[in-house]
């Protein structure tokens, strides 16, 4: 059984952070030692490693990743997803189910979660869709669906628009433990938009999309989630009405949570004048006082967690004119330094508690989120939050992200899954070539 040795790092524990070492044995932490050289008994046998300067927490958790398999796999799959996962500082992630086909059955979670298994550099979990298809028709088999083990379930991509339909979903996921996840967009006030609708759609010409397209279908689903008692999960938040909506749900007592997109927090529509379809996505970018909104909601946690929206896409599907190019950006490499750059040092234990424990008590996955104590599985990453760095290339199959060339601060420097080291970046001897930061 392996032994590691963390040397050094300051260590985020559910009470404080202090300079301590960390034992690692197999799949769990062991202990943690005081760095004065004590418990050499202890120590014995250990492989040392040493993070001096660094800070050692929890590993990061995705609720939103799109890995492409099955039937996509020329933008991602679940190997390469997991090397860009595993290089970002995440010990779990949480696949969207608009693969093709789409992930409405069990088996088709049980491979999801095998193949992750089988890389073994991040637990994969599967989301499962909320109706057959995302037709939008018929509820998916949602009891064979739990049966696997599915908790999360989304049609994302796509919005439930039937109120009826949506209500059975809450009321049978939520009784059983699960979450609905909603990707809030109404499908007829977002029709052929490309961008946000606002001053650079009228500069440009083109139709947009408004915020009421996310408000209006959170709104909804906020009265059928107060209704029903379930769980409900708003994913990629985009605009400040959408916070106040949450804020003023949870103060009747439903039970919502949120996520925000890295790219969220920090670009604006402005982006979009280059005419760079990497810039198209949806929800869209929005105004700088959205951005600040959501800032500021991530910070007093009206929203609960970052999630990346991770979407790759072929450089031959973005190579075209931007109204024909798809949606979506890549984000799981840069995520950690993003939002480290927006909020700072002094919120780091913030951006642990978005970017792990937040997002693993939403997904039910007591594996992972966990500060550091004696006894936790060993899921862990160590960063360096003041390390400048700009983004070249990747491990992604995919390069579609609006980070590349951009200067970030914050950088991951090791991660252990399962007592396992997944990514060290002192092992890479040319971070261009190799396509890790």
């Amino acid at each position: 059984m392996e032994r590691l040795l963390l040397e050094g790092a300051t260590v985020l524990t559910s009470r404080r952070q202090s300079v301590a070492d960390v034992l690692v044995v197999g799949d769990r932490v062991e202990d943690v030692l005081t760095p004065s050289g004590e418990n050499q008994e202890v120590r014995a046998g250990a492989r040392a490693i040493d993070l001096s300067g660094l800070v050692l927490g929890p590993g990061l958790v995705d609720l939103h990743v799109h890995l492409r398999e099955p039937g996509q796999e020329w933008k991602e799959d679940i190997a390469s997803g997991s090397r860009a996962a595993a290089a970002g500082g995440y010990t779990a992630v949480v696949a969207m189910p608009n693969t093709d086909p789409p992930l409405d059955a069990g088996y088709q979670a049980r491979y999801i979660a095998d193949r992750g298994r089988q890389v073994g550099l991040v637990e994969v979990i599967p989301a499962g869709c909320i109706t057959m298809g995302m037709e939008g028709k018929r509820l998916s088999h949602l009891d064979d669906l739990l049966a696997a083990g599915v908790r999360i379930f989304s049609d994302d991509g796509l919005t439930v628009t039937d109120s009826g339909l949506l209500r059975r979903a809450m009321e049978y996921v939520g009784s059983r433990g699960g979450v609905i996840c909603q990707h809030a967009e109404d499908p007829g006030l977002a029709a052929g938009g490309h961008l946000h609708e606002g001053r650079v759609s009228s500069l440009l010409g083109m139709t947009g999309i408004p915020t009421q397209a996310e408000t209006t279908v959170v709104a909804r689903d906020l009265a059928l989630a107060e209704l029903t008692g379930a769980a409900y999960h708003v994913q990629h938040v985009s605009c400040g009405e959408t916070v106040a909506l949450i804020r003023s749900a949870r103060e009747r007592g439903v039970k919502v949570t949120a996520e925000v997109a890295p790219h969220h927090l920090v670009f604006t529509e402005s982006e979009v004048l280059k005419m760079d379809s990497v810039a198209k996505m949806y929800p869209p970018l929005r105004t700088e006082a959205d951005v600040k909104a959501l800032t500021q909601a991530l910070l007093e946690g009206d929203i609960d967690a970052v999630a990346t929206d991770h979407a790759p896409h072929a450089a031959h599907e973005k190579d075209v004119p931007f109204e024909e190019a798809p949606k979506g950006v890549i984000g799981l490499e840069t995520a950690f330094s993003a939002v480290c750059s927006v909020l700072g040092g002094p919120a780091l234990r913030t951006v642990f508690e978005r970017m792990s424990v937040a997002p693993a008590r939403i997904a039910s996955l007591e594996r992972h989120g966990n500060w550091i104590e004696p006894g936790i599985p060993a899921n862990l990453v160590a960063v360096d939050p003041n390390q400048p760095w700009i983004p070249q290339r990747y491990r992604s199959k995919s390069t579609n992200s609006l980070f590349t060339g951009v200067p970030l601060v914050g950088q991951v420097r090791l991660t252990i899954h399962d007592g396992r080291i997944t990514y060290d970046a002192s092992r890479v001897a040319d971070p261009d070539e190799e396509g890790s930061p």
